[in-house]
């Protein structure tokens, strides 16, 4: 990929938020060996975040998906509400689809992978800074086939007004005490549809790898031991009805 020309004649102040200190040095090292990009703060934690921003004033955050006390999800949601100015490109190991539609709804301006190449993150930045968006290119057929499956439940009567979706006699609610995210509502009410670990990745175009780590957030967050008292747990809730 050919470097993008930044047009302003001020470098991107950028503001790195990440738990790995090493990670965040070597990001630091390689962004400030740009004449364009000046790192002008760090922080560990989701709760730092705003603080810094206030303190820093970054133009770019690069927000790290995990972080403990406050996720970069809900981290970005918060700073978006608060200084809506401030961009933020999350970097995530996941390349999974439902986190960044996730992370894009809570109005995240990119999406990175941390596997990806130097020269391509201080694209990412400068692109960001002009005004763009940008995904990284690994995930982005992933999102092609969730949004021509959503087309397709749309176009089928799937999907309710209230945004619900009903396949097979089976209907998701999400309510204000549900702590599932949204993919694990669709894997949870494909379970209830009785479909295995390999039939729900196929529908949901993801990694049977990744539907079984959705499985084992779905029993964790429920405090439940298998699928089956997920499921019963579920439509008790109200959560899955028949």
């Amino acid at each position: 990929m050919d470097n993008l020309i930044y047009t302003s004649k001020r470098p991107i102040k950028v503001l790195l938020a990440d738990d790995h200190q090493l990670f965040r040095e070597g990001l630091k090292r390689i962004l400030n060996m740009e004449e364009d990009i000046e790192v002008v703060g760090e922080c560990s934690d989701g709760t730092q975040v705003l603080d810094c921003c206030q303190r820093f004033n970054p133009e770019i955050v690069l927000m790290d998906i995990n972080m403990p006390l406050l996720n970069g999800v809900d981290a970005t949601e918060k700073l978006r509400a608060s200084l809506p100015e401030i961009k933020v490109i999350i970097l995530s190991i996941h390349d999974d689809e439902s986190y960044v539609f996730e992370t894009l709804r809570k109005g995240a301006t990119g999406y990175l992978l941390k596997d990806m190449e130097a020269e391509s993150l201080i694209n990412a930045i400068r692109s960001v800074a002009e005004g763009h968006a940008f995904i990284h290119p690994k995930v982005t057929g992933k999102l092609i086939h969730q949004l021509r499956r959503m087309e397709y439940l749309n176009e089928t009567g799937a999907i309710a007004e209230d945004g619900a979706i009903r396949e097979a006699g089976v209907k998701f609610v999400a309510g204000d005490d549900n702590p599932l995210t949204r993919r694990e509502a669709e894997v949870l009410r494909l379970m209830a549809e009785g479909r295995s670990n390999k039939m729900i990745g196929e529908f949901l175009f993801i990694s049977e790898k990744t539907v079984k780590n959705h499985v084992s957030s779905i029993l964790q967050k429920m405090e439940v031991d298998d699928r089956t008292q997920a499921v019963i747990n579920a439509i008790k809730y109200g959560w899955v009805t028949l």
